[in-house]
């Protein structure tokens, strides 16, 4: 835990008592501050109250003697509308924050020099954040790994000198961090999403940038037009002469660092993707093929981003490559699980929709893939074009049957109705084929018909394959799945 000192014998209102803000309530108590806690939720203000903290209702407290607010990242703060805590607070002058501006204030407090690293973008956070975090423990550095990847922000170790933080924000963390500082940040993309909390697209990309904004090297991609926007925003229209050098910007913040990167894009001063390799303008820094876990050109600027904090935060180039060699691949996304001869299975459960499953289906070729679950709007149809990667679909549960229809007779299938099913029937099929193939769970739908989650579905897929006769596991299967 961090104990927050900083609000030390403050009286300190919260609101949202789910797991990481649960965690805030105790790490302000464990700091010295005079927490008043709240949630809408009766469970939730209970098992805070079991915990030992002070729990009221918030519409009846001293609101004016509050030295700030701590709003849970669920919780809305502008969009569709303030919530109603939000307004009281304000009409009061409260300062309104959340836990990753706790952070922040006491590492400028404790150890303002220790690296931290944030990372955020609209897609693949949660793999760069994991990346990074690998890359700097394989190195021997002392690295804790939080935020919004799973692990509350507040409940790792405090900030000392020599530690380095890893840390996955989302749009709502930062939204509540007014000065978020990393020693580098990282915006991998941008493209619309959670518009129901942020209202429009600009006001998303505006919470988005302050991460990078903050910052003393921003690395920013260039593969949308919103984040080139901001790249160029940030370094006064041109970059530095010197992107891992000192800083050299027409505008702005003198002292800020700008690098881009690109999966895509041939970069004269930054870090890109050339055939799933990562060069510096022409200088080649990390080959990226033969790593399983880091297929597809989305992964390719997942790791230019990675490799680009790393080499900010002093890893040697030796280190960062022996650390994306040895990457095992973020659980549930893109992760190879296990082989049979010159079959590979891959465990994409997190693929929900069919924007989601697209990277794993474009990054392979003789796919036997399974596919279904709790349907999403829109189906299937715009995986179309990937349709001749697959060589054959095993669908399961209520979306078997209009995923069929979609497939039609573009690409052979068969109804599994079960995973455990569809596992059996697509390994031996892929056995059977010459060069084998990828055995590929990457639903395009949610779990809820057949499973609690995602991630009970994907480790039942790990159990399954770990069944199967003659194979070699990549991975340990979850004890009890």
């Amino acid at each position: 835990m961090i104990p927050v000192s900083t609000f030390s014998g403050k009286k300190v209102a919260l609101f949202g008592l789910g797991g990481s803000g649960l965690a805030t309530a105790r790490a302000l108590v464990a700091g010295g501050a005079e927490v008043t806690a709240w949630d809408d939720n009766p469970d939730s203000v209970a098992k805070a109250a079991a915990a030992g903290i002070v729990t009221a209702d918030l519409h009846g407290i001293d609101w004016p003697a509050q030295a700030a607010f701590v709003l849970s990242p669920g919780v809305p703060l502008t969009h569709p509308k303030p919530h109603w805590t939000v307004d009281l607070a304000r009409a009061s002058g409260v300062e309104i924050i959340g836990d990753v501006e706790l952070f922040v204030r006491e590492r400028r407090a404790h150890a303002p020099d220790c690296p931290f690293i944030a990372i955020t973008g609209t897609n693949g956070k949660s793999t760069t954040t994991a990346l990074i975090a690998h890359i700097l423990c394989r190195s021997g550095r002392d690295t804790q790994l939080g935020g919004n990847i799973g692990t509350a922000v507040l409940t790792l170790d405090p900030p000392q000198d020599g530690r380095f933080y890893v840390v996955e924000c989302s749009s709502y963390q930062i939204d509540l961090a007014p000065t978020i500082n990393p020693t580098a940040g990282i915006l991998l993309n941008l493209t619309p999403d959670h518009l129901d909390r942020h209202g429009t697209m600009q006001h998303y990309a505006d919470v988005k940038e302050r991460l990078v904004a903050g910052s003393q090297v921003a690395i920013v991609g260039v593969d949308d037009s919103h984040s080139t926007l901001i790249a160029d925003r940030l370094a006064g229209v041109r970059n530095d002469r010197s992107a891992f050098g000192a800083g050299e910007t027409e505008g702005g913040n003198a002292s800020r660092r700008v690098i881009r990167v690109s999966q895509a894009k041939p970069l004269s001063n930054g870090l890109y993707n050339r055939d799933h390799r990562i060069f510096y303008g022409e200088t080649l820094i990390a080959d990226l093929n033969g790593i399983d876990t880091l297929k597809g050109s989305h992964n390719a600027q997942n790791a230019a981003a990675a490799i680009a904090a790393c080499l900010s935060v002093g890893v040697s180039e030796e280190e960062i490559r022996t650390g994306l060699a040895s990457f095992p691949g973020l659980k549930h996304r893109m992760q190879p699980v296990g082989r049979i001869g010159q079959v590979t299975f891959v465990n994409d459960s997190k693929a929900t929709n069919a924007d989601a499953a697209a990277p794993a289906l474009s990054s392979y070729e003789q796919i036997f893939w399974i596919a279904g679950g709790l349907p999403k709007a829109g189906g299937i149809a715009s995986l179309a074009p990937l349709f001749p990667r697959i060589k054959k679909a095993y669908l399961i549960g209520e979306a078997a049957p209009e995923f069929a229809a979609t497939l039609g007779e573009a690409v052979p299938y068969e109804i599994s109705g079960t995973l455990d099913r569809a596992v059996a029937h697509a390994a031996a099929d892929a056995s059977s084929v010459e060069g084998g193939g990828v055995v590929m769970l990457s639903p395009a739908c949610a779990s809820f018909d057949q499973f609690r989650n995602f991630e009970v579905r994907g480790d039942s897929f790990v159990s399954l394959v770990a069944d199967l006769e003659g194979v070699t596991m990549l991975v340990e299967p979850e004890k009890g799945k």
